[in-house]
């Protein structure tokens, strides 16, 4: 326990963003808050941390009260004993938070709540000694960690209200299923005094009422929770839809009520906002203040957030129109930051810090990549710098896209079939490349926006949207950026060898070629990025002084010894790192982290780590399944020289907000995740294994051959066909291995179908 005590204590000091003294109020937005009373919304953390611990345990409550803005409220769910001690579960059942299903394999029961035949172990069967000496809790979420399970008891309310907690509020959900049983969670209030209690909420009305003489000496606010719009309500028998329509007879017993976020912003069946209803707006004309629930980082919500869990709390604090006056949420530090850091960000407010923020495909979380609305997005969202990957087309046009092979991110599949082709020189698998399609027949195609947790998880991204935009020229792109005065763009190069010497394609000439046209050689306002994973392409553009030379490393390494370093400063300015490269990962935990950006620095290299994501499954334990706190430990934590991410609205907020400058006295800071940290709580046995080190990066690999010269190949015939392909009349096995490979194309055309 100690060891435990010391290393949580240690996590919580070195990691996370605790409270700082208050700044000057020049730091603290303008503006007036839309709640009830003016004043900024209420963070109330659901069982503490319960994003990452077992609900209400002593280490989701401290890493609460230490990681969330101060004055935040902390909710504990109450359940009461058989000796009616009062706990902290939100469940009425402890089979799903607790071990007590190992511990008393035959002690199921059912009983009859709110009219539902419910079974399972209940708490009203056991003794609090019975509770607090043998039962230990888990994570009753199982996309959640599961290392901490078995480790810490149950905590009685007492326990949480000895945290000193700056707000407490206890949330009674079966007071009626109690009185049945003989055991009454207002007298359990009563012995308590209602001492130290800011809110009390449930959604029976009787009971509120019962408790009603008791809250007003105590100066305890009462708050009705409505369920479910068909649930029932028990003490009027109503559904709580009907008990919506007269919000004036709830002011009668209680200052406020709790609602579901869908009563406020309804979501439809594609998962898309609908308008916002009068809810709000109501229960404060009513003089009720108005707390929404459910909020979770790791829990998908509208794909209107674009998977950035601080957009859907700016969505209901910060629209302009009205705010909640509170919310409660599984994640306390990702509340506090978007009301305390991220509301009334208005305008395009200057970093607080240097990283340059470069897309990958343009802003392709919310569009398909490298398409005219990728790029505009991304220029909507502020992003520094904007990419163009170049691909060549078989009649000689350098076009924006992320790969060669057309498969997985056009329609391609549909329509060019019987183009499919292998080439190992560029990947392992069958593909239609743009090499082999001429520009007129690519822009035939469809985009198609790729969702990388599709398969695994079932993550799609932006469906309404997933076909939308249309393919960019080069040309195009660089007017495109000098039009819209972006500040740099990064134009990457793969592939040159095999399109010089296989397909007669000059694809570094065609960049310089679109440079020039353009003028971006010869100026210096707008940055230009020159990147690829061979350094003999980047030696063709070491006479143009202004370009910013950049190092694709492709490979997970663990460390850049200085003979790599200098390797690599003949060739480039920056590398692009993998984010593995730079922060380890086990099992979803953030498991040590390199030397490489120090390494990489002291040989005056600039280093950008990719690809950073919103979506949740993306994002180790330690960042909070929340992509700023990623941001800021890569930026802020690891001092890298720009990120590069398919969501740059988020990576902007981030940089414009004052909590992300470290240097400035202020009230609450967005602190950076230390690697290692988190995995440490755990007992050593649930740790997952040791993970060996990546290799370093070896000065070879940096070398590349000279690029060849550009094939003279002869005019492509009619049909389209690549250079040297059979014709008709090919093979037996030739044509068998063509089936196979149309098959398997076929199979992930259905796949993609189905995003």
């Amino acid at each position: 326990m100690l060891r435990f005590l010391i290393l949580f204590s240690l996590f919580i000091h070195s990691c996370i963003a605790a409270p700082k003294a208050p700044a000057a109020a020049a730091t603290l937005p303008a503006e007036k808050w839309l709640t009830l009373n003016g004043q900024e919304p209420a963070v109330v953390a659901r069982g503490g941390f319960s994003g990452l611990f077992p609900e209400s345990c002593s280490s989701a409550n401290d890493l609460a009260i230490s990681t969330s803005s101060p004055g935040f409220t902390m909710l504990c769910n109450l359940q009461l004993t058989k000796d009616g001690v009062g706990i902290c579960l939100s469940d009425i059942r402890l089979d799903n938070t607790t071990t007590i299903s190992t511990l008393f394999p035959k002690a199921q029961k059912t009983y009859k709540v709110n009219g539902q035949d419910l079974k399972g172990w209940f708490a009203l069967d056991y003794s609090s000694d019975t509770i607090f000496s043998n039962i230990t809790m888990v994570q009753n979420i199982y996309s959640r960690p599961s290392i901490f399970d078995g480790q810490m008891p149950i905590s009685a309310v007492e326990d949480v209200l000895g945290t000193k907690p700056p707000k407490f509020w206890l949330s009674v959900q079966n007071d009626a299923f109690y009185m049945e049983h003989k055991l009454s969670a207002a007298e359990y209030l009563r012995s308590l005094g209602l001492r130290g209690i800011t809110f009390i909420s449930s959604p029976e009305i009787g009971f509120l009422k019962s408790i009603g003489r008791d809250a007003v000496r105590s100066k305890t606010k009462l708050i009705f929770e409505f369920k479910d719009p068909e649930a029932i309500e028990p003490t009027t028998n109503k559904k709580y839809s009907e008990l919506l329509l007269n919000l004036a007879a709830i002011k009668a017993f209680a200052s406020g009520v709790l609602v579901p976020k869908g009563y406020i912003w309804p979501i439809d069946s594609a998962k898309y906002l609908k308008p916002a209803t009068t809810l709000v707006a109501d229960a404060h004309k009513a003089g009720l203040e108005i707390y929404a629930s459910g909020f979770a980082n790791d829990m998908p919500a509208s794909f209107n957030y674009s998977y950035d869990p601080s957009a859907e709390y700016l969505q209901f604090v910060d629209n302009g129109k009205f705010s909640v006056d509170g919310v409660i949420t599984d994640f306390p530090p990702t509340a506090s930051q978007a009301i305390s850091c991220f509301s009334h960000q208005k305008g395009n407010l200057p970093k607080a810090d240097h990283a340059l923020v470069i897309t990958h495909n343009g802003a392709s979380g919310d569009y398909p990549g490298c398409t005219d609305l990728a790029y505009q997005k991304a220029v909507d969202d502020g992003a520094d710098v904007i990419d163009c990957s170049v691909q060549m087309s078989k009649d000689g046009i350098a076009f924006c896209h992320d790969s060669a092979d057309l498969t997985a991110s056009t329609t391609a599949m549909t329509t060019f079939m019987t183009r499919a082709t292998s080439v190992p020189e560029i990947q392992p698998t069958n593909g239609i490349f743009s090499f082999d399609l001429t520009w007129a027949e690519i822009q035939s195609l469809k985009p198609q926006i790729q969702s990388p947790f599709i398969t695994k998880v079932g993550l799609a991204r932006n469906p309404a949207n997933k076909n939308a935009g249309k393919f960019v020229t080069l040309d195009d792109f660089l007017k495109f950026s000098k039009e819209k005065a972006v500040t740099g763009v990064l134009v990457n190069i793969q592939n040159a060898a095999y399109l010089a010497s296989k397909k007669g394609l000059g694809i570094v000439d065609a960049v310089k070629s679109a440079l020039t046209k353009s003028t971006l050689d010869k100026q210096s306002t707008q940055k230009v990025l020159i990147q690829s994973d061979d350094s003999s392409v980047l030696a063709g553009f070491e006479a143009v002084p202004p370009y910013t030379r950049v190092l694709s490393i492709d490979k997970e390494i663990g460390d850049a010894p200085k003979a790599s370093v200098d390797e690599i400063k003949k060739h480039a300015d920056a590398v692009n790192i993998l984010r593995s490269s730079l922060v380890t990962i086990s099992d979803s935990f953030a498991a040590g982290k390199t030397n490489i950006v120090e390494e990489m620095h002291k040989g005056n290299i600039s280093v950008y780590v990719s690809v950073l994501r919103n979506e949740y499954v993306s994002i180790a334990f330690d960042y909070f399944s929340d992509p700023t706190i990623e941001f800021a430990t890569f930026i802020a934590g690891n001092g890298v020289d720009g990120v590069i991410t398919e969501f740059p609205a988020t990576a902007m907020r981030y940089l414009r907000s004052p909590c992300s400058d470290l240097n400035k006295e202020q009230p609450y800071a967005i602190l950076p995740a230390e690697a290692g940290s988190l995995i440490s709580v755990a007992n050593k046995e649930a740790q997952p294994p040791a993970i060996a080190p990546s290799p370093p990066l070896d000065a070879k690999d940096v070398i590349d051959p000279p690029l060849p010269p550009v094939a003279n190949i002869a005019s492509h015939n009619a049909t389209g066909a690549p250079p040297n392909a059979p014709g008709r009349s090919g093979s037996v096995a030739t044509t068998a291995n063509l089936c196979l490979s149309l098959l398997a194309i076929l199979a992930m055309g259905l796949l993609f179908a189905t995003e």
